[in-house]
């Protein structure tokens, strides 16, 4: 069996920026077992899985697709930056002839069209509730320390925690950050927590004007830090909306590669997050 894949940077105009994905194109589906093989040995945050579903299109006409995401330990129900990748793929490297594409996952049909040089993709907007952050003590003091903390949200649908550093703490401390993995799991083992999100205000009135900033931590997911995570942002953009009075909004993942993203409410259920990505490597899997 022959698979073409290729490694994406998403979320970024520069190779070795954004966050790299996986991307296999496949005419049939494969074993579970072997999607999580394929997924381990790419080792990247997550290697997403494209598949034709009619067989009278390929991947340069077909307007529709089934999407899976694996990290190299699990499958997952939702991934920004591999869908962007994917996207990209067909768009950049198969030249799909549609305006749009559709794709099938777990997370419902997700939509992703070209705008410019940007992806813009359709997901759904997951609203955080606030917490007594007494609940999550030890994987706040694990995660932040003693820095100061203004409030803590949870999304039961993402199973995100969403931590937000006092208006005193800027970029330069967000980025200084390094929990430990270990100390997360070891911190937070009830299963009601997949992802910690920290994150805070930006300063819009500087260029090019973000208006937050943010880090994610998935090592329950086999991931110790995601680069550039777009599910993050369908939680980050629901609260910092709701903070900032703002439907529109430019964020940056201040990880060590960092990215950007563009943010639009509609409504309130669905979210466009529009990004870059570039095309790193393409070949085949032979197995």
């Amino acid at each position: 069996m022959e698979i073409p894949i290729y490694t994406v940077d998403a979320f970024t105009n520069l190779p070795f920026k954004g966050n790299p994905a996986a991307v296999c194109l496949l005419e049939n589906e494969l074993s579970e077992e072997l999607y999580q093989k394929i997924a381990a040995e790419m080792n990247l945050s997550e290697t997403a899985f494209l598949t034709n579903l009619k067989p009278t299109e390929d991947f340069t006409s077909g307007a529709r697709f089934g999407l899976r995401w694996f990290t190299p330990t699990h499958e997952i129900n939702l991934c920004g930056h591999a869908t962007l990748a994917s996207a990209a793929v067909l768009f950049y490297k198969k030249g799909n002839i549609n305006s749009v594409v559709a794709f099938e996952t777990l997370s419902g049909e997700l939509l992703v069209q070209q705008r410019g040089e940007s992806l813009v993709m359709d997901f759904p907007l997951n609203k955080p509730e606030l917490q007594d952050r007494r609940k999550f003590n030890d994987i706040l003091k694990a995660a932040v320390g003693d820095l100061p903390i203004h409030e803590v949200c949870h999304c039961k649908t993402t199973k995100k925690l969403l931590v937000r550093l006092a208006d005193t703490c800027d970029r330069s401390v967000l980025s200084s950050l390094s929990p430990v993995a270990e100390s997360l799991l070891k911190s937070e083992d009830s299963g009601r927590v997949k992802s910690l999100i920290i994150t805070v205000k930006g300063a819009p009135t500087s260029q090019p004007g973000y208006d937050f900033y943010s880090r994610n931590f998935a090592p329950w997911v086999g991931v110790p830090e995601d680069p550039v995570t777009g599910s993050a942002h369908t939680v980050l953009a629901a609260y910092w909306s709701e903070q900032l009075g703002k439907k529109k909004m430019l964020a940056y993942q201040c990880s060590n590669r960092g990215g950007e993203l563009e943010l639009e409410l509609r409504g309130d259920k669905r979210l466009d997050i529009a990004g870059r990505a570039v095309v790193l490597l393409q070949g085949i899997l032979k197995l």
